[in-house]
């Protein structure tokens, strides 16, 4: 594995960027809504692997390059609070109340989850 901890986060985090950048935009191709559909699945699939990755014990290299890395570039949380910003300057408050509450409730339970997961096998 590669010794230099930047350069495992940059290498990381370019692949992670742009499989976010893909799959917000086949989302909101896809589901056209209201509602950031895109934002929400990658930051829930985020918090799962993150999750996964700390729960396996991975090897400090690898926790660098995937968990620092990619998925430091692929969730979004400037994204998901730029997102909450916008739905309450349109008043659209139960988007808005959904949005926060199902990404804060299921984010922290998948991470939990998946931690619990990868400490097993």
């Amino acid at each position: 594995m590669i010794e230099h901890p930047a350069l495992l986060v940059a290498i990381g985090g370019f692949f992670g960027a742009i499989a976010r950048f893909g799959m917000s935009n086949w989302f909101k191709k896809r589901y056209p809504s209201s509602f950031p559909i895109g934002t929400f699945v990658i930051n829930l699939i985020g918090a799962f692997l993150l999750g996964y990755i700390i729960g396996e014990g991975l090897d400090k290299s690898w926790q660098l390059l995937l968990g620092t890395g990619f998925m430091g570039a692929f969730t979004t949380f400037s994204t998901f609070k730029l997102e909450s910003i916008q739905l309450h300057a349109d008043k659209k408050w139960k988007i808005l109340a959904v949005y926060l509450g199902t990404s804060y409730t299921l984010g922290i339970l998948l991470a939990f989850l998946s931690m619990k997961l990868g400490s097993t096998f």
